[in-house]
């Protein structure tokens, strides 16, 4: 017998019973981000491997150690989507979507990291991402935090995450400050764990964003990005910080939230919680003018943010915050036994359908006893089993059974069923 073929680690399928939720939350947030102009946007998973290596930096964790690379077969470096922001770039730019234009997009799909995977972490994960192109003034910004923070209000989590906010000032600011915080962390480097060492040439900004303990004496005394921010992105950060107070939006300014990918200038903040343990992100992002420049095209400011959606599921699930009606999947399930039956019960279902286009209905196929049929309209978690023998056939009756055990059982003519569903399905 052959080995059963197994998913890739941490490759997971989501399964029937948990696609509700799934669609529950993208159908969310897709309704959300119509109601504020944002579009939809579709990149491919597969890109150039020199778009990442361009964008997010060639001494980064992501392109070191954990992308998805291959040749293909005509020798052309591809990868595997590792984040969205720099393939939403290279679409607009490619597309002419930028130049002299505004732009407020939205996606969602897989990303791929080759990561170790634990809870709320995965190989193949998946992100919702919100970018907007054209706009450089701090009214975006708030945007995109109001926007999050009315969706968290949606989703019955805004009591469960917490606002922090920074900003990385302009890439000259950031230059001055990385040689002082450099000098600072060579003076301490006997108590720099492996990956601090490794970050202290190549990312040095990222050793402040260490979670480990015996560093966090150190690092409070390090020097303040604060101390060094150039004239503009103060006033900027100022501005983001009184529209967000004027809106009544909490939040907590963390000098060590700096974000791990070299694009990111000005504002960045995150969306954080405490009931996932070590993941505690769910939303991150932030203002990255100088990428659209980087990767080839004009000037253009641009800041968005990403969703990472299995921690956003995780975090409804465990607060218990999926509305039941999420996997209510149908109203009613229609059983046919008899001769010649199951045609009927077929034309019957499409007449419902026809009559009331919102009703979900499932018609048993292949045939079995009553008691079997029964079984399976239970297990369907219908509301309602619509019945039909012979008798109700020959009759254009159908019989309609209260599968919750709240309504007596009824037998009514086929032609009134689709409105006596919609009178008594709330």
């Amino acid at each position: 017998m052959s080995k059963k073929i197994q998913a890739v680690r941490g490759m997971n399928d989501i399964l029937p019973a948990q696609s509700p939720v799934w669609q529950y939350l993208e159908g969310t947030v897709a309704e959300l981000l119509g109601s504020y102009g944002y579009n939809e946007i579709r990149m491919p998973i597969v890109e150039s491997t020199n778009l990442f290596k361009r964008s997010i930096g060639e001494v980064t964790d992501i392109v070191e150690k954990e992308m998805y690379t291959f040749d293909d077969r005509n020798g052309d470096s591809l990868t595997l989507r590792p984040e969205g922001t720099a393939g939403c770039v290279r679409a607009c730019e490619e597309h002419g979507l930028l130049y002299n234009q505004t732009q407020r997009l939205w996606y969602t799909g897989p990303m791929f990291r080759h990561e170790r995977p634990q809870k709320g972490r995965y190989r193949q994960f998946y992100q919702i991402g919100v970018e907007t192109y054209g706009i450089a003034s701090a009214d975006i910004d708030a945007e995109l935090i109001l926007l999050t923070a009315r969706l968290w209000q949606q989703l019955g989590l805004a009591d469960s995450v917490t606002l922090q906010l920074n900003t990385l000032g302009s890439s000259e600011a950031r230059a001055a400050y990385r040689e002082a915080l450099v000098a600072y962390l060579t003076e301490h480097k006997a108590l720099l764990d492996e990956d601090s060492l490794r970050r202290l040439d190549s990312n040095p900004l990222r050793v402040l964003d260490s979670k480990n303990p015996d560093m966090q004496a150190m690092l409070a005394g390090a020097p303040s990005l604060f101390d060094y921010l150039d004239d503009d992105s103060r006033e900027h950060f100022d501005k983001l910080r009184s529209i967000l107070d004027a809106a009544g939006i909490a939040y907590e300014v963390n000098p060590r939230l700096v974000r791990g990918l070299d694009y990111y200038c000005k504002t960045v903040f995150e969306w954080v919680t405490d009931k996932l343990g070590a993941q505690g992100t769910v939303c991150a992002g932030g203002r990255y003018d100088g990428l659209v420049e980087q990767l080839g095209g004009k000037a253009t400011p641009a800041v968005g943010f990403a969703m990472g959606v299995e921690r956003l599921i995780l975090l409804l699930e465990s607060l218990e915050c999926v509305p039941q009606a999420v996997y209510q999947t149908l109203d009613a399930y229609v059983c046919a036994v008899g001769d010649d039956t199951d045609q009927a019960a077929l034309l019957l279902s499409d007449r419902l359908r026809n009559e009331q286009e919102w009703l979900r209905i499932q018609t048993h196929c292949g045939g079995g006893s009553f008691k079997s049929q029964m079984k399976k309209a239970d297990k369907s978690g219908a509301r309602f089993a619509l019945l039909l023998g012979e008798s109700e056939v020959a009759q254009q009756q159908v019989t309609i059974k209260d599968l919750r055990g709240e309504l007596e059982q009824v037998q009514i003519a086929q032609q009134d069923a689709a409105a006596w569903l919609a009178q008594h399905i709330n």
